[in-house]
């Protein structure tokens, strides 16, 4: 107990004295909210992938998908890293800090406002990000409770009220720049934590190996859909799985996901330069690889641990948020103490970065246009210090009860966001012929949809649901473009101008004569 505590403390005295350290870099809303955009590489990349993966990755979803789809699992790991990371890079990276500084805009909503000149999509777009980046900041939440319950055998609401007081402060007092600081301290820390976890959990089922033939001789059971594969054998070993059609709407949610979330976009606007996106691309994928590819890769073992009695809920039925935690049970103090941490640092990174989201987006896209246009720049930044804290609170509460277990609740606040946003963020960046009524419709079927499905389940499954929403969106955009009345094109024109800009580089970045 004496080592998980000592640890924790250091942890905490670095994340506070990174906030300290990061206070002078904050004093204007464009440095609290974007770090100036003068921010580099490897801080952009380990910002952009802590943010990416949390507690609710690491605790919920590869205990629900290690479980359900055994060692195929990984495919969700890899394909967050190559669609989640490097594809989102690729194609969203560059473009999206070009076009948001020629905006001025600082968040995805102020985005939608100025490229499809229209306050409401704006207002509404605020409305949508604040509402369903609750349940995702509930359930990051949620999965600490699993893993303080297993480590300190103490009440996870005090634990709760830790972390939410100790990143609120250093939220208030650094802004972004602490914040992505924090996250590149966090992510170096996790790297290290997820491969001493995954060997120290293998050397106690023998080794690899024996690990896999272990997993080989477990009956598929219920868990097999697939009626072609339903008297398969070692399917938990196997390549694809026993369900490869929804382990294929898993991927796609928690990797096409990033691209449509405001907290992850959010990490391009304030990238600095052409090398801070070339660089960025590389580390944030194989950042991605090693993190998300090890949760699901570690998850895939979990039936090896269904003998024990705290993975099942009092009906019999599996507590998929206790599989994790009961692996990680069986390890010895110290590595549970850099579990701890790590976990940690996983879900700080990803509130600090859905607490700053939120609290700059009501304060600048709702409050400012619509109760107080002229605010001072000041009251500005007060105000969002102000709504981090209220934030944090309202996710607290939410938290203490929470309505779903983890996966289900990122599900629906990744559907609803990215379901609404993707299609309309990436298109606008790319396509002069976006309509403004097109994004109306990328809202109303990516928020309606999940909604209506949480009542009346159209799609049992909001993991499928959510996947469901994106592709809807993806397809609805430029079909209602199509026929619907066409942007001011003088003023799409001059909105564009700032890809055609001049720049001059040096023959290390191009060849060109």
């Amino acid at each position: 107990m004496a080592i998980k505590i000592i640890m924790l403390v250091l942890f905490f005295a670095v994340m506070m004295g990174v906030g300290v350290y990061s206070r002078n870099k904050a004093k204007n809303v464009n440095d609290y909210v974007l770090g100036g955009r003068t921010v580099g590489p490897w801080i952009s990349a380990f910002a952009f992938g802590t943010s990416y993966f949390s507690s609710v990755v690491f605790i919920g979803y590869a205990g629900q998908f290690g479980w359900k789809y055994g060692l195929s699992s990984t495919w969700i790991g890899i394909g967050n890293a190559l669609i989640g990371s490097l594809l989102a890079w690729l194609i969203l990276g560059r473009r999206t800090r070009v076009m948001t500084q020629k905006l001025d805009a600082k968040t995805m909503p102020e985005y939608f406002g100025k490229r499809f000149d229209s306050q409401s999509l704006r207002i509404v777009g605020s409305i949508i990000a604040f509402i369903f980046l609750v349940p995702y900041t509930a359930g990051v939440y949620n999965g600490l409770s699993r893993l303080f319950g297993m480590a300190f055998n103490i009440d996870y609401r005090i634990c709760v009220i830790v972390m939410a007081l100790l990143t609120g402060a250093y939220v208030v007092i650094g802004g972004y720049m602490a914040t992505a600081l924090n996250d590149f301290i966090q992510g170096i820390i996790m790297l290290i934590g997820i491969c001493a976890v995954i060997g120290s959990v293998l050397a106690g089922q023998g080794g690899f190996l024996n690990a896999v033939k272990e997993l080989s001789m477990i009956p598929a059971d219920a868990a097999v859909t697939t009626s072609a594969l339903s008297e398969s054998q070692g399917l938990f070993a196997s390549f694809f799985g026993p369900d490869p059609l929804n382990l294929l709407g898993v991927v796609i949610l928690t990797s096409l996901g990033t691209w449509g979330l405001p907290q992850m976009v959010h990490k391009f606007y304030a990238i600095k330069d052409e090398k801070a996106v070339k660089t960025g691309t590389v580390v944030s994928t194989f950042f991605a690889f090693i993190i998300a590819g090890g949760c699901y890769f570690l998850g895939g073992f979990g039936r090896l641990f269904a003998g024990y009695s705290e993975i099942y809920k009092p009906d019999g039925t599996v507590a998929f948020d206790s599989i994790v935690p009961t692996m990680l049970s069986t390890l010895p103090d110290l590595l549970i103490g850099i579990v701890v941490v790590l976990v940690f640092s996983a879900s700080m990174s990803t509130l600090s970065s859905l607490v700053l989201t939120s609290s700059s987006t009501l304060t600048l896209d709702l409050i400012k246009p619509v109760l107080k246009k002229d605010m001072k720049e000041k009251t500005q930044l007060r105000l969002m210090q102000i709504l981090v804290m209220c934030f944090i609170i309202l996710s607290v509460v939410i938290a203490f009860n929470p309505p779903m277990f983890i996966a289900q609740l990122m599900g629906v606040s990744w559907g609803a966001l990215a379901g609404a946003f993707l299609a309309p963020f990436m298109y606008g960046l790319y396509s002069k012929k976006i309509t403004k009524a097109s994004v109306w419709a990328s809202y109303i079927v990516g928020v309606g949809f999940t909604v209506l499905n949480l009542f009346v389940p159209i799609i049992k499954s909001p993991i499928n649901a959510g996947a469901a929403t994106m592709i809807a969106g993806l397809i609805i955009v430029p079909i209602v473009s199509l026929i619907t009345p066409k942007p001011d094109k003088q003023k799409i024109d001059e909105i564009f101008t700032c890809y055609d800009e001049t720049v001059i580089v040096h023959k290390t970045q191009s060849l060109e004569e």
